[in-house]
């Protein structure tokens, strides 16, 4: 007797556990990673932007944590998207550059690296992209093939946001899977709405990655006339452009979290939002305070809108103050949804609870950029730069002059010759650029800021 009653209760007891796993996987956090491409940093309401309203980014400040001090690993899209990808300095393998309009078969995120999405995929997690990949074109470097089990998009730098006439070149193309799909949406930034918005509903009781990656505000400057009638008082006329495309993508933004408060998600979703680098003069864009754009390590190239929301479990309306980056998704979000990962070599890291207040010490005691013939290092308010159009690194105090204006190389020597020997170390830890040319790279960015001017101008 005893015997069967011990048999039942231990088969109660599993059936119990069996009962409860999709209860389990359904408590572990989606993850939720937005990207914005080529923002300015002054361009959202949060940051004072006063003729693009941005109700929906700025909404998860008000009900999460902004970053003030939010950065990326490099000043141009691919490079960030690499860095953000894998958790580390793209730098370390390779991948500092573009690899320019057409793409050599070997570009492509390393097939060394493992990506956040085949680590949350392993893990049980639903797994999703919609919009720009910009990490590799060929079969192998696809988002299909790198741990993403659904994909909506394109795989190059920029394209239309039109419907191509004649039909997309491979780059261009929007996929469904590895598959092109016609040339018939009106518009990409609500195509991408829609895309994200259905992925949420097929995955509601299931944790999900979504990654959402909008070619918004990246040229071609496009936008409907719904969006310019909203922007007719704004001049000039592509600074007018970019309002629409930016108001587009906000009103974007807005749907996708209007689908998770429907879908009763919200408070289990960490949501990330970022730009992939500062804006560049060629889309109106505006860095504000800020010295430099897009291809400099000045902070206009490198210091970027940064918010992070995860209602109930991070504070809400907190500005947090210490420096941070895009590497520190990878293992933030692998630490909200209980993901180890034993063979990471991270430079990202959990920030969790510096954003809780569980310490108060920087997630970072340094921060590093190399893109090509320019650097930076910060260390604490500390910056060293060798930004475009200077032949010698000088040195700023970021918190008494945002701008880098006034070089203290000459009265703090010591501190200079610090951060110097700090860099070169961390420099001579990093792989050769596996593609492009520093120069020819930054050559072409400018080549289209003069054609943007051009076009503007007409």
């Amino acid at each position: 007797m005893r015997h069967s009653v011990v048999r039942l209760l231990g088969g109660l007891l599993v059936l119990g556990a069996l009962a409860a796993q999709p209860q389990m996987l359904a408590a572990k956090p989606n993850i939720l990673i937005i990207v914005g491409d080529d923002m300015g940093y002054a361009d959202i309401g949060v940051h004072g932007c006063k003729d693009i309203p941005t109700p929906h980014i700025d909404s998860l400040a008000k009900h999460g944590v902004r970053c003030t001090n939010g950065y990326v690993s490099g000043p141009y899209c691919s490079p960030t998207r690499a860095g953000l990808m894998t958790g580390r300095y793209q730098q370390r393998f390779g991948h500092e550059f573009n690899p320019g309009p057409t793409p050599d078969s070997n570009f492509g995120l390393p097939l060394t690296e493992t990506t956040l999405a085949q680590r949350l995929k392993d893990a049980g997690y639903a797994t999703g992209m919609v919009g720009k990949w910009h990490l590799g074109q060929e079969r192998q470097f696809q988002p299909m093939s790198r741990g993403f089990q659904e994909f909506y998009g394109f795989l190059g730098g920029a394209r239309s946001y039109f419907p191509i006439a004649g039909g997309a070149n491979a780059n261009q193309a929007m996929l469904r899977g590895f598959e092109p799909v016609p040339e018939n949406e009106p518009y990409t930034t609500e195509t991408f709405a829609r895309e994200a918005t259905a992925f949420i509903d097929r995955h509601a009781k299931e944790p999900w990655f979504l990654y959402l990656t909008f070619n918004a505000v990246h040229t071609p400057m496009h936008a409907t006339d719904k969006y310019l009638a909203r922007f007719k008082d704004v001049q000039p006329e592509n600074r007018r452009t970019y309002a629409a495309m930016m108001s587009a993508m906000d009103d974007a933004i807005g749907a996708v979290l209007k689908k998770l408060d429907d879908q009763q998600l919200t408070e289990n979703t960490l949501i990330f939002f970022v730009s992939d680098n500062g804006g560049p003069p060629v889309n109106s864009s505006s860095n504000g305070p800020l010295r430099g754009f897009k291809a400099q390590t000045w902070e206009g190239g490198i210091r970027v809108p940064y918010l992070v929301q995860w209602k109930g479990t991070l504070p809400a309306g907190k500005t947090y103050d210490q420096p941070v980056i895009q590497l520190d998704f990878h293992p933030t979000a692998l630490a909200a949804a209980g993901v180890e990962a034993k063979d990471a070599r991270f430079d990202g890291v959990n920030l969790l609870p510096f954003l809780k207040g569980q310490t108060t010490a920087p997630p970072h005691e340094t921060l590093y950029w190399r893109f090509g013939d320019q650097m930076a290092i910060r260390h604490g308010n500390y910056k060293l730069v060798k930004g475009r159009g200077v032949e010698q690194p000088m040195l700023f105090d970021l918190a008494a002059d945002l701008g880098e204006q006034h070089d203290l190389t000459a009265q703090k020597p010591d501190v200079a010759k610090d951060l110097q020997r700090r860099y070169d170390a961390w420099n001579a830890t990093l792989e050769a650029p596996r593609w492009g040319q520093p120069n020819r790279a930054l050559g072409q960015f400018k080549n289209k800021a003069k054609k943007g001017k051009r076009a503007a101008n007409k």
